[in-house]
């Protein structure tokens, strides 16, 4: 069984884009233990501004320019609200 397809969001703009996919996983792992798989990003001119993401090896993190910190996935709302305002916070 696949990973599902639960939400997707994709706006483009003069100078930038913005692109959320969320999967549902067919069963939790060790690095997605609340079942979801996701991958949330703005890039402008070329350049990631924010991303969130739970690669394989590295679990729920997100990315400030070149900087990487670990983030507190909660439900996918509270993800795409979070991320939403962290686009917000960099115009």
């Amino acid at each position: 069984m696949k990973a599902e397809p639960v939400f997707y969001r994709k706006q483009q703009y003069a100078d930038g884009i913005i692109e959320m996919v969320v999967w549902k996983l067919p069963q939790p792992d060790t690095d997605r233990p609340h079942g979801y798989k996701y991958r949330l990003v703005f890039i402008r001119n070329g350049v990631r501004i924010v991303g969130y993401d739970n690669e394989r090896g590295k679990g729920d993190h997100r990315h400030y320019g070149e900087r990487e910190e670990a983030y507190c996935f909660v439900d996918v709302p509270t993800l795409i609200q979070d991320f939403l305002a962290d686009v917000g916070r960099n115009p």
